[in-house]
């Protein structure tokens, strides 16, 4: 699940051709999110993510669980409701 973009501001020092060392800034962008499978929370770069899947329309998943595996499960459940009969009387919000 998604949960929010966050920034970090990353200070960094290099030396000119000259010797003088001066700082300078990056800002990077971190996106937090809840795993589906175990329910933790991770972050992930926001470069590093397709910025389609920056929303709760698409499952996350975090580098400890197995993303074929939850992928495969989730496949089944799928399955499962599309083998209810049309004429079942179980509310279609329930499946």
């Amino acid at each position: 699940m998604f949960l929010e973009i966050y920034k970090v501001k990353a200070r960094y020092t290099r030396k000119s051709k000259t010797g003088i060392e001066h700082e300078y800034f990056r800002v990077k962008q971190f996106v937090k999110l809840v795993c589906d499978c175990c329910q933790g929370q991770f972050t992930r770069p926001k470069g590093n993510m397709d910025p389609k899947r920056l929303n709760n329309n698409y499952f996350h998943v975090c580098d400890r669980c197995d993303s074929k595996r939850f992928a495969q499960k989730k496949g089944v459940e799928q399955k499962q409701k599309w083998n209810y009969s049309a004429s079942s009387s179980t509310p279609i919000n329930k499946l």
